[in-house]
């Protein structure tokens, strides 16, 4: 195991890669190695001392490579520190009120609970009406969801100097 965190992520029109790159450099700018990977490009975590996973939020849902990702790698996840984000809903707001209360989407719950992340966060995400196909914006439309960039810079880049602090006091595996 090397002292490298991934930050592994799945994005559908960048906005979550975009998050996961700035996680990414809050811990580099405090001196520790970083690097920032789609799920999907990840063969193998044994080179990494923690690992923050996200995914972008669609109908309540993860990406599925995020979460085949977190099922796939539930033991090796369990073996390290793990944080994992969700970025998504859209608005004004409490964030973990867009899951009935949750921070991670209640198929996700049982495995998160075997891994024991540090500690899950929900940040606001972008939607821009040109990136959708038809019937995204039919459905954005429909349920009238807000439409913007609204994610909170200030509080990811808080969340992550928390990570950075967390691996620099050697938080226990």
């Amino acid at each position: 195991m090397t002292n490298s965190i991934l930050i592994a992520y799945a994005s559908k029109y960048g906005a979550t890669a975009e998050i996961a790159e700035k996680i990414g450099e809050v811990p580099r700018q405090a001196g520790l190695s970083t690097e920032v990977q789609a799920v999907d490009r990840v063969r193998d975590l044994t080179a990494y001392k923690a690992v923050v996973l996200g995914s972008a939020v669609y109908i309540g849902r993860w990406r599925k490579q995020a979460a085949e990702f977190l099922e796939a790698n539930e033991k090796a996840l369990a073996e390290r520190p793990v944080w994992l984000f969700s970025s998504g809903p859209t608005g004004e707001g409490d964030q973990e009120a867009f899951g009935e209360g949750r921070r991670l989407p209640e198929p996700l719950q049982p495995i998160a609970d075997r891994i024991r992340p540090r500690d899950i966060a929900v940040f606001p995400g972008r939607v821009d009406p040109k990136d959708l196909n038809l019937l995204e914006r039919w459905m954005i439309k429909n349920v009238q969801a807000p439409v913007g960039d609204f994610r909170d810079w200030a509080a990811i880049t808080a969340w992550a100097a928390s990570i950075a602090a967390a691996l620099k006091q050697g938080a226990p595996a």
